[in-house]
């Protein structure tokens, strides 16, 4: 008879270890939606955990558990964010230099004052170098397969040359200068990066 009764409990321990795991994981996603607000809204240095908490509606310890750190969190919500992002971007289809150009533009709209403010403190904090670092070698890489027909058949040299030219006229900096520096409307910004794309890509 004791171990009828102890069954109802050994049947439901699983679903309530189940359901704890799914509220901590949920939890967890909504502290780094807290995360990736703030981090976009104002510099890394000012940003405190009671910030975050406040705004996932959790306590500080709560966060400290979850990501043990201010740089902790900072890391898995730049991480999960860059993620995203990459999604976007891959959306651009080798060769199609007007498609490359607005799923940029799309992305620098979004989060472009965020990228810059963080680019701007990047030597305060090794873990941001490191998420900068790896953001970069995206682009590259994004740079190289987006305009692969501009790059193929040049020799190393001059393929190198030519891969350095793309990715300074579709850097964040260019799209600040464009948009941000001169004012110029994002129709405009986009007719612009075309024409400074064009006698680098052929047209293509």
């Amino acid at each position: 008879m004791e171990d009828d009764k102890q069954q109802p409990e050994q049947l439901t321990r699983p679903y309530r270890m189940q359901a704890r795991a799914r509220s901590a994981a949920l939890t967890g996603e909504r502290i780094l939606d807290a995360a990736v607000e703030v981090f976009y809204e104002q510099p890394v240095h000012n940003i405190s955990l009671e910030d975050v908490a406040r705004r996932s509606g959790v306590t500080v310890q709560t966060v400290i558990r979850h990501y043990g750190s201010k740089e902790g969190l900072f890391t898995a919500a730049s991480e999960r964010e860059s993620r995203r992002i990459t999604s976007d971007r891959d959306q651009a289809a080798a060769g199609d230099t007007a498609g490359a150009i607005r799923i940029l533009l799309d992305h620098y709209e979004e989060v472009g004052e965020g990228v810059l403010r963080m680019l701007a403190e990047e030597h305060r904090m090794p873990a941001l170098r490191e998420i900068i670092d790896r953001g970069r070698d995206y682009h590259r890489q994004w740079c190289e397969r987006v305009f692969t027909p501009a790059l193929t058949g040049r020799d190393e040299i001059e393929r190198e040359r030519r891969l350095a030219q793309l990715i300074a006229v579709t850097d964040i900096y260019t799209w600040k200068l464009l948009s941000r520096d001169y004012g110029l409307s994002r129709e405009q910004t986009e007719l612009a990066l075309g024409e400074l794309l064009h006698p680098l890509t052929g047209g293509n």
